[in-house]
């Protein structure tokens, strides 16, 4: 499997919410392939041996592949993410790509959900559309900046 491929699958998704899944390191497949990378370096290096008496090295292995073995998010637009998603049942009933589309957001009843959602995810490096800008022309723009910030990304790596 390639390295992108589960990336290619979410780079030009961008949820209900208006968070972009390629930006994501669950929907991205980040998360998984830094881990596989970590257990084949504590592997080649023998770190067992170097590990502190008091560190179970046999529960971090183990927590690794773990990790490695979780699903990947396909994003809520491709039925990731929660169920009763109340931000994905809203944009769905309205026909919208994401709510910045909505024509009134000043009396959303998810506003608080949807605030705090969006803050967390820019908190943790993600991007998040909130305006009406061109999709395309924005998913272009992020995957330049994910590119010249993270010029060593294994999203990229194959290209």
């Amino acid at each position: 499997m390639s390295k992108t491929k589960h990336y290619d699958n979410v780079k030009d998704q961008i949820g209900y919410c208006g968070i972009w899944c390629g930006s994501c390191v669950a929907g991205s497949g980040v998360l998984q392939e830094l881990t596989r990378r970590y257990d084949k370096i504590i592997n080649d290096y023998g770190l067992e041996q170097w590990a502190p008496k008091d560190f179970d090295f046999k529960e971090f292995v183990k927590g690794l592949q773990s990790i490695q073995n979780m699903p990947r998010c396909p994003g809520c637009v491709k039925g990731g993410g929660r169920d009763d998603c109340e931000i994905r049942a809203c944009a769905l009933d309205k026909d919208l790509a994401d709510c910045s589309e909505c024509a009134r957001p000043e009396n959303c009843e998810n506003k608080e959900l949807l605030e705090t959602m969006q803050k967390g995810a820019e908190k943790a490096g993600l991007m998040v559309k909130t305006d009406k800008t061109d999709r395309n022309e924005l998913l272009e723009k992020w995957i330049e900046q994910i590119k010249s910030k993270w010029s060593s990304s294994i999203l990229f790596q194959n290209e």
